[in-house]
């Protein structure tokens, strides 16, 4: 009986339409219908799961996967004993795609124990072409397969996943194509990433991200100011903007716009408190958009800037494009423009070649840029990158001490920079509800610092005036300050 349903579901593709994004809300409804069959056939509400591996970008995107998932019909679950589960993959470490492949194991035991289930792979991992070729000989129990390049297309696969008894593949190797105005399930009613531009032009030797994500291409400014009007007006409070270098956003337009001169219309939106962005790179980080930030209200005191290395040799290995001295250059001009902000930053340890000299160069911009915090990673081969057939692969046993060293240097040096905020009042954010105390919420400073707070829901998705009492470190407890 089942069956025959499907068949008379089956979509007539020549009456979808072909503009976007309204193709997309006509297989919405497809889906739903598909959806509401299986409801009725197991008596009861389908669940789907999304795990997402990886970077805001990522989490951004699961977003818009769980909108579409809701609108035709599931209830979201974290239990990947669902209905529907999608993995939206991570692929710049390799490990990330071994994890991957560790989890689908288990999906394929849930599979064999409820066959309707449906599994999809999306994300950066599924550009890679043998990726695909393994999950097609080795994986054969997943339903669907697509990439970056084509998430909003996720309602329109989604039909052909229930459609057809093959596994659905659809990866696209480039692409120029933005579509937006799409559902999207927030984690957060308070705050949102907003996607400015998609892709990356940098070609980094050790980075995958241009290979997967594409060359870079940027939203017209007037979408962007639309979608964060309608946050604003749906009660958001504080907005991320995304993209994997954020500073050259617009030199791909028709009509050319700075992201300085971005930040200045998105200043002006009403309901929006605090702007946040992420990632910039040192070489495109102009005058023009310090200055912005020296004279914005909305512009919260936190700068991601990425150092990878402290070597000028390495630097140029890894096709960063500045030298150590152009890098402490721009950090002393953003701090004489901006004295407050909170500087955090990435450092690879151990890239190919890496000298005890080289290291010491990097430790050296550690100490003179006194990060408030530091992501730091042991380099990683990349295959397919120029950096993973380089010569002089640095010993694992020396990288490990280098990497040791830093993390020290790193940690002591934030927990300082930490310790003298104690007694200050600031606003924090607030955005949930402790996790291991119940009678304390968590909120973030303007600096992105996390600080503990007595308090209740009902204070979550508000700024807060709080008094910094006491720093552990990396975190802080405090105490609101004249709210009722």
């Amino acid at each position: 009986m089942m069956e025959s349903s499907y068949i008379e579901q089956q979509t007539d593709i020549d009456n979808a339409p072909t503009t976007e994004p309204e193709r997309q809300y006509y297989f919405m409804e497809k889906a739903k219908a598909y959806v509401q069959a299986d409801s009725q056939r197991l008596g009861r509400p389908l669940k789907a799961c999304t795990k997402t591996f990886g970077c805001q970008m990522n989490a951004r995107d699961s977003e818009k996967l769980n909108g579409i998932l809701e609108t035709v019909g599931y209830e979201l679950t974290d239990s990947e004993e669902a209905d529907f589960v999608i993995y939206n993959t991570c692929t710049v470490r390799e490990n990330a795609n071994n994890k991957v492949y560790g989890r689908l194991g288990v999906l394929n035991t849930l599979k064999k124990q409820h066959p309707h289930m449906k599994i999809a792979l999306c994300g950066c991992m599924m550009q890679e072409p043998e990726v695909v070729e393994k999950l097609k000989t080795s994986y054969r129990f997943i339903d669907l397969i697509f990439g970056t390049h084509n998430i909003y297309k996720f309602a329109e696969l989604m039909v052909s996943a229930f459609e057809q008894q093959d596994m659905v593949i659809d990866i696209w190797k480039d692409t120029d194509k933005i579509v937006e105005d799409l559902p999207v399930e927030r984690k957060y009613s308070f705050k949102s990433g907003v996607n400015i531009m998609f892709g990356c032009n940098n070609f980094c030797s050790y980075c995958i991200v241009p290979y997967v994500r594409g060359r870079e291409r940027s939203r017209e400014p007037k979408d962007i100011i639309g979608e964060i009007t309608r946050l604003a007006d749906d009660g958001v409070v504080e907005i991320m903007l995304l993209g994997q270098n954020v500073n050259s956003y617009g030199k791909n337009l028709k009509d050319p716009v700075t992201f300085a001169q971005l930040l200045t219309e998105i200043e002006k939106i009403d309901g929006i408190e605090r702007i946040r962005f992420m990632t910039s790179h040192p070489k495109d980080l102009s005058d023009e958009l310090i200055e912005v930030m020296a004279n914005s209200k909305k512009l919260c005191r936190h700068l991601h800037l990425p150092l990878q290395s402290g070597s000028s040799r390495i630097l140029e290995k890894m096709n960063r494009r500045y030298t150590k001295e152009q890098y402490l250059s721009l950090v002393e001009k953003i701090r004489a423009a901006v004295p407050e902000i909170a500087l955090t930053t990435d450092i690879i340890v151990g890239f190919p070649g890496e000298t005890e000299e080289d290291f010491e160069e990097t430790m050296d911009v550690v100490r003179k840029v006194g990060y408030d915090s530091a992501f730091t990673f042991i380099y990683s081969k990349r295959t397919g990158t120029p950096a993973a057939v380089m010569e002089d692969q640095v010993p694992q046993d020396v990288v490990k001490v280098r990497f040791d060293r830093l993390l020290k240097e790193v940690q002591e040096i934030a927990a300082k920079k930490a310790e003298a905020l104690t007694g200050q009042t600031q606003p924090i954010l607030v955005e949930e509800i402790n996790r291991q105390d119940s009678s304390l919420v968590t909120g973030r400073l303007s600096n992105n610092s996390v600080v503990h707070i007595p308090g209740d829901a009902s204070m979550i998705g508000k700024l807060v005036d709080v008094t910094l009492t006491e720093c552990k470190g990396f975190y802080y407890y405090g105490k609101p300050v004249n709210y009722e």
